[in-house]
């Protein structure tokens, strides 16, 4: 049976951990040569290592335009192609209040989730053209699409970067390139543990934290009763990267288990029973 990205050619930037780590696992598990780029080289090797001769790490910074550039030329001159960009670099939520903003933390939110997005898609874009065909993925998040949940920095960045998805897919369709973003709902990664304090590798290696803080809210915000995981959201990259999804272009595939549905049932009915016996307390009290 022939693998869905069988002699694909893909370049993750973001990849030494959490959700871009097991894509480039599933896309290697699924036939694809994968550049893994991030900017903790330790990290990185180690994980190219594990993942055996079908992936290579790169050191790079989103926020570098010349880093961009030489990952996706290496990958080029590698294979000759390129037929995969994810662009999943990113960085943890900060909830400052509006009156405390940093602007610099600001700048820099931007740099890496919107920047450092068009950057890729800057340098992907002419050989994917050339060829004619491309899948670009921009992993954003439902705070993108929903306020209140994330920072003003990160929320603010990762809805940048959606309408940026749907601006480029506009111009690129014609050639053959798709371009769609992503968006997790919670999912257990060391993200939010380096947005307590934690220092990024005790985050990436002790989750067990994060999928105990998520769990302990889940049940009023997420309909459905899973916490999620990273390999949930590399399930959907896998679809966007492959041909399956050859007519999906500039659609947000949202993978959060409801939440941005709407409150949970188990929610809302407590607070409509207090409504109603408010009512009716109120009409009670107003007739006698």
């Amino acid at each position: 049976m022939r693998r869905a990205l069988e002699g694909k050619v893909a370049i993750i930037m973001g990849a030494t951990s959490g959700i871009g780590a097991r894509i480039a696992a599933l896309f290697i598990e699924e036939g694809a040569r994968v550049t893994i780029a991030g900017r903790r080289r330790a990290r990185g090797e180690q994980l190219a290592r594990a993942l055996g001769e079908a992936a290579v790490f790169l050191q790079a910074d989103v926020c570098i335009e010349a880093d961009v550039q030489a990952t996706v030329q290496h990958a080029v001159d590698q294979s000759g192609r390129l037929d995969c960009l994810v662009n999943c670099a990113g960085n943890a939520t900060d909830h400052s209040h509006i009156a405390n903003v940093d602007l610099e933390r600001f700048d820099a939110a931007m740099a890496v989730h919107v920047r450092g997005t068009l950057a890729g898609m800057k340098y992907a874009v002419p050989f994917m053209a050339a060829q004619k065909s491309g899948s670009i993925i921009n992993v954003t998040s439902i705070n993108g699409t929903r306020a209140g949940l994330g920072g003003h920095y990160y929320s603010t960045a990762k809805a940048a970067t959606i309408h940026l998805t749907r601006s480029v897919a506009l111009e690129v369709g014609e050639v053959g390139i798709r371009v769609n973003s992503l968006s997790p709902g919670p999912v257990v990664t060391g993200l939010f543990g380096k947005g307590m304090g934690m220092p990024a590798e005790e985050a990436d290696d002790n989750q067990e934290h994060a999928e105990a803080a998520i769990a302990s809210i889940l049940s009023r915000w997420q309909p459905l009763p899973y916490v999620g995981r990273a390999d949930d959201i590399a399930q959907a990259a896998l679809f966007l990267a492959s041909d399956a999804s050859r007519l999906v272009t500039g659609h947000n595939l949202v993978v959060d288990g409801g939440v941005g549905a709407g409150w949970p049932i188990a929610v809302t009915r407590d607070d409509f029973a207090q409504f109603r016996g408010a009512f009716q307390a109120s009409q009670s009290a107003r007739s006698g």
